[in-house]
């Protein structure tokens, strides 16, 4: 079986050497590299052609107007009959390969999904991290669904279900996922199979991450009963506020209740050598990191339905996709 590694990248000068020389140092190396430039405006495609040059089995092609239409034309010019999927911006385990296809390469699953360890340089970073990625100790195999940046699959599969929904900005693994289960594909789950990223830098980073999540979540219409929930609690906080006395008492019980397990997090993350005090700082973060991203969440899926509207021709996209596969 060939198996063909693939990735989409746009703007990533500063990072595509890294991901590609992971890529290269493969236990298992891939029969073909194939990355996509997304009308990038730096030296991302040089680069990649640079590997090329130097005669490894890395292959530029250029295409796309988004992360999925991008995904696409990766995997339309791969040869390969199994298909492993990564992002730019990553940098990929040296088994990674080797784990994420081994279900495949044995015929026990058509998708399976990879894991993800950040990588943070800093405090900030660490208490991000540890907020809103889990550890794998917290992942329920038979229900986790793969994202795009850790995932591996038969390329008829791609084929079956007309690849990645290009009209979906983000989101648009998730939507994926949905199709393939939907077209009877069979999952598993590699924990071990790991790409190692850098979270956000900074709570402005945060916010505009969970905005644009939150947004493509409404225009997906995906959790609408999980997004109602965040506003009813956020509503009772505010009105709790209001109230003083045992209503701060509650409210901050229900702090501490929603940071428990980003604590459990930074915990188990120290043996990566955090020291306790630094620990402590980040725990101290997570708090904020927490109403950060549920503030973006709130707008943003506000703003996932006025962008419904305001484009009819992306909600009659929409909804031809869910009629087929949700």
């Amino acid at each position: 079986m060939r198996i063909s590694l693939v990735c989409t990248a746009k703007n990533e000068e500063d990072n595509i050497a890294q991901l590609i020389e992971s890529m290269l140092g493969q236990s298992l190396r891939p029969d073909e590299i194939i990355i996509n430039d997304n009308n990038s405006t730096d030296a991302t495609a040089a680069i990649v052609q640079g590997y090329h040059a130097a005669g490894h089995p890395v292959r530029l092609v250029q295409g796309g107007f988004n992360i999925p239409s991008g995904r696409n034309n990766a995997i339309y010019h791969a040869t390969g009959t199994l298909i492993a999927c990564t992002d730019a911006g990553l940098i990929l385990d040296r088994h990674w390969l080797a784990r994420i296809t081994s279900p495949l390469r044995d015929g026990t699953a058509d998708v399976v999904a990879g894991f993800f360890q950040p990588l943070p340089r800093s405090i900030m970073e660490h208490a991000i991290g540890c907020t809103n990625y889990p550890v794998v100790e917290e992942i329920d195999a038979a229900t986790f669904m793969p994202f795009g940046q850790s995932v591996a699959f038969r390329k008829t599969v791609w084929e079956q279900v007309d690849g990645y929904p290009e009209w979906a900005s983000h989101c648009e693994d998730l939507l994926y996922d949905f199709a393939m289960k939907k077209a009877g594909a069979r999952f598993a789950f590699a924990g071990t199979a790991l790409v190692h990223f850098r979270p956000r830098e900074s709570l402005q980073q945060v916010f505009k991450q969970y905005f644009l999540y939150a947004r493509g979540d409404a225009v997906a219409g995906l959790w609408p009963k999980r997004h109602a929930i965040r506003y009813l609690v956020y509503a009772i906080a505010l009105l709790l506020l209001l109230f003083g006395g045992w209503g701060w008492v509650l409210l901050v019980a229900g702090g501490i209740g929603y940071s428990i397990k980003p604590w459990q997090r930074i915990e188990i993350r120290r043996s990566a050598g955090y020291t306790l005090l630094q620990s402590v700082l980040a725990a101290g973060l997570v708090p904020c990191i927490r109403v950060v991203g549920d503030c973006a969440k709130m707008m943003g899926y506000l703003a996932g339905y006025v962008r419904l509207w305001r484009l009819p021709m992306l909600r009659q996209d929409r909804d031809a996709w869910r009629s087929r596969f949700l």
